[in-house]
């Protein structure tokens, strides 16, 4: 998860973004669709324009899903027509944040004995979730927050346990999925409480709820702790959705040390069927980048 990605979209750009889901909504992909749901998102193809006629790009070029880590602060004239522009184009909608930390504070800290921080928590999750449903979002994404250093850390894990009970019911009421993003501390979250993939497990495990789950976001785990796949594989039952980005650079595919093409063969070999978040920036600016971003794409969906 980066901290801020794109910038919000003015009136009147939304007013032209509008005309282009008008004119986007009766064509059709010109290129092969993809096989697996390789989500891109705001700024993946900015040289296209605004976010709705990057979506329309997309599908444009076989995409078939989208996600939006902005969504829940978006304007709800702007989230209904993002909304209208992937129905048109049967496109997914992956997640969209639901709780994100105050990252220059170390906040919250919810495995510390702070009732205002988990209460905080909690009344993050029900707009978020309207946002949700208006986009037919099923994931959105949480972050469990800082290392109180003071706290030994099985206290905080039963407290973290504790609080995303409460959230995964919240979640389920609404047939809604809190997905739990482990983050790299090493490069760039110091501090955070959730690192590793097996981390995740255990207090998904514990939480025990449909409406918890764990983000498996790969480039940061291979920074964190590498051994991607055999991770994948032992905690694969609380796993509910995956990102995609190369390390280093946090680029796309094929621009780093990872090997996506036997990632995505794992991935097929499991049967998955969700949504791929293309969680990373283009190693080149401008449209020579989105070129190699979509032949990135092409080259590892057909491993």
């Amino acid at each position: 998860m980066k901290t801020s990605r794109r910038t919000m979209i003015g009136a009147s750009a939304l007013g032209l973004g509008l005309a282009s889901v008008a004119r986007a909504g009766a064509q059709t992909s010109n290129a092969a669709r993809f096989s697996l749901k390789f989500a891109p998102h705001d700024g993946s193809f900015a040289s296209r324009g605004d976010v709705l006629e990057q979506i329309a790009f997309a599908a444009d070029q076989g995409f078939t899903a989208w996600e939006d880590n902005e969504a829940a602060a978006r304007p709800v004239a702007q989230v209904d027509a993002m909304a209208k522009a992937l129905r048109r184009r049967g496109m997914t909608m992956g997640v969209l944040v639901a709780s994100m930390p105050k990252w220059s504070q170390f906040r919250p800290v919810l495995g510390a004995d702070s009732k205002e921080d988990r209460e905080a928590f909690l009344a993050d999750l029900l707009p978020a979730i309207e946002v949700a449903r208006r986009m037919d979002a099923k994931w959105l994404t949480i972050v469990p927050g800082f290392v109180d250093s003071r706290v030994p850390q099985e206290i905080q894990t039963a407290r973290v346990i504790a609080l995303m009970r409460q959230a995964g019911e919240i979640a389920a009421k609404h047939g809604k999925i809190l997905v739990m993003e482990p983050l790299n501390t090493i490069t760039n979250h110091p501090n955070a409480f959730l690192r590793t993939i097996p981390q995740g497990y255990m207090i998904a495990t514990g939480a025990d709820s449909p409406g918890i789950k764990v983000l498996a976001d790969l480039y940061h785990q291979q920074i964190q702790a590498g051994n991607l796949i055999p991770t994948l594989d032992s905690c694969w039952d609380q796993i509910g959705y995956i990102q995609f980005g190369d390390n280093p650079g946090r680029n796309e595919p094929g621009t780093g040390e990872i090997n996506y093409r036997n990632v995505v063969r794992w991935l097929r070999g499991r049967g998955y069927a969700g949504v791929i978040g293309m969680e990373h920036g283009n190693s080149i600016q401008g449209r020579a980048g989105e070129e190699r971003l979509i032949a990135a794409y092409r080259a590892i969906d057909a491993a």
